[in-house]
C-alpha cells in the first residue's frame, strides 16, 4: 500500500508530529487532542514517534493504525480533515507509482469509483489473475475494496468474491462501496492474513495488491495461501520487491514499511518463500520501479495437483 507521509505545508505541534499524526483523534477530536498531548495528557493520538522498528512495536498494530487513518480520510474524500498525514502515492521524483492511477478504464469495470480512488496498491493483480464465471476468489488485505468488486463481476453471479482485512474501517469502507455497487456476491470478512478464516480448499484464485510485504510472518501468509486454495488454485498478487542491495536504514524505518517498502522481500526470497509452501509455476515479473531500492511486481504461481494413475488428487503441501 502506498506511504503516509507529513504535508511539509501544515504546521505540527510536538504532540503531533508526523509520527503522531498516523493514529490521529477522529476530526472534530483532533485540536483537544493536541492541546491535551501539548499538556501531557491523551485522547488517542499516537504516543510518540514510531519512525522504527524497535523491540516491542507491534507491526501489525502500526499498519492497523495507519490504514485505519487513510480509510478514515477516504471515507470523508479529504485526506487533511483530521490534520494527520496524507496519502503519499509518488516516488521520490513525484511519479504516481501507487494507486488509482494504475487502473485503466477497462481494468476497473465493477469497481466504483470511490473503491478505485481509495486504492493504496501498488498494481493491478485481477488484470493478470484470469478470473472465469463461477470462481471463488479470495483478497488478501482487500482495503476499499476495488480488486473484490472488479472480481465479483468477472467470475459473475454464480461465483462469490471474499475479501479479507483486519481494519475495522476499511471493512467499513469496503461495504460501503460494495452496496453503491449494487453487487450481491461479495463478502468482506475481518481477520489476519497470517490467520485466514476459511475453510481448506475453499478458494480459486487469491489475489492481493501491495499488502503482503506489510507482513511480519510471510512464510505463515504464503503457507494460509496455499492452504486454503484449492488443488490447481492460483495465486495472483501485485506486490513490491526489494533490490538485494535496499539498505538497513530503509529497512528500519518504519514509515517505509507501512509504505510497501522495508518490509518487501527480494525476488529471490519471494521465490523460495512461495517453493516452501508448495507453489509451483512461479512467476515473478517486475512492472514498474516505486523506490530506489524497490519496484512493484506481478507475482504468479500455483497450488499443485498430484497425478496418479487412477487420476487427479490434491498434493500434501508442506506443513
Amino acid at each position: 500500500m502506498a506511504e503516509l507521509t507529513a504535508d511539509p505545508s501544515r504546521p505540527t505541534s510536538s504532540c503531533c508530529s508526523a509520527e503522531a499524526q498516523a493514529s490521529c483523534c477522529e476530526p472534530s477530536e483532533k485540536s483537544v487532542c493536541c492541546n491535551e498531548r501539548a499538556a501531557g495528557g491523551s485522547c488517542g493520538c499516537s504516543a510518540g514517534p514510531k519512525s522504527e522498528a524497535t523491540p516491542g512495536h507491534d507491526i501489525r498494530d502500526i499498519v492497523r493504525e495507519r490504514y485505519a487513518q487513510a480509510a478514515r480520510a477516504a471515507a470523508h474524500a479529504d485526506p487533511g480533515s483530521c490534520g494527520c498525514a496524507p496519502l503519499r502515492t509518488t516516488d521520490e521524483a513525484g511519479a504516481q507509482v501507487f494507486g488509482a492511477v494504475l487502473y485503466d478504464e477497462s481494468q476497473s469495470q465493477g469497481a466504483t469509483a470511490s473503491a478505485v480512488a481509495a486504492s493504496l496498491g501498488c498494481g493491478v493483480p485481477t488484470a493478470v489473475a484470469d478470473l472465469h464465471l463461477g470462481e471463488a476468489v479470495l483478497d488478501l488485505g482487500s482495503g476499499a475494496g476495488a480488486d473484490v468488486l472488479i472480481s465479483a463481476q468477472r467470475v459473475g453471479a454464480t461465483g462469490r468474491a471474499i475479501g479479507l482485512d483486519m481494519t475495522d474501517e476499511m471493512l467499513e469502507l469496503a461495504q460501503s462501496n460494495a452496496v453503491k455497487a449494487g453487487v450481491r456476491n461479495v463478502e468482506f470478512v475481518k481477520g489476519y492474513i497470517e490467520e485466514i478464516p476459511l475453510p481448506d480448499a475453499s478458494v480459486d484464485v487469491i489475489v492481493s495488491n501491495c499488502v503482503l510485504n506489510l507482513s511480519g510472518d510471510k512464510p505463515k501468509v504464503l503457507a494460509e495461501a496455499a492452504r486454503v486454495l484449492k488443488p490447481g488454485g492460483r495465486f495472483a498478487v501485485s506486490d513490491v520487491i526489494a533490490d538485494p542491495d535496499m539498505d538497513d536504514a530503509t529497512r528500519r524505518d518504519m514509515a517505509a514499511y507501512t509504505g510497501c517498502i522495508a518490509g518487501a522481500l527480494t525476488e529471490p526470497e519471494f521465490r523460495a518463500g512461495l517453493t516452501a509452501a508448495g507453489f509451483t509455476d512461479i512467476e515473478i515479473r517486475e512492472t514498474h520501479r516505486v523506490h530506489e531500492h524497490a519496484g512493484s511486481a506481478i507475482v504468479r504461481a500455483r497450488k499443485p495437483i498430484e497425478r496418479t494413475a487412477d487420476g487427479d488428487r490434491a498434493v500434501r503441501l508442506p506443513a
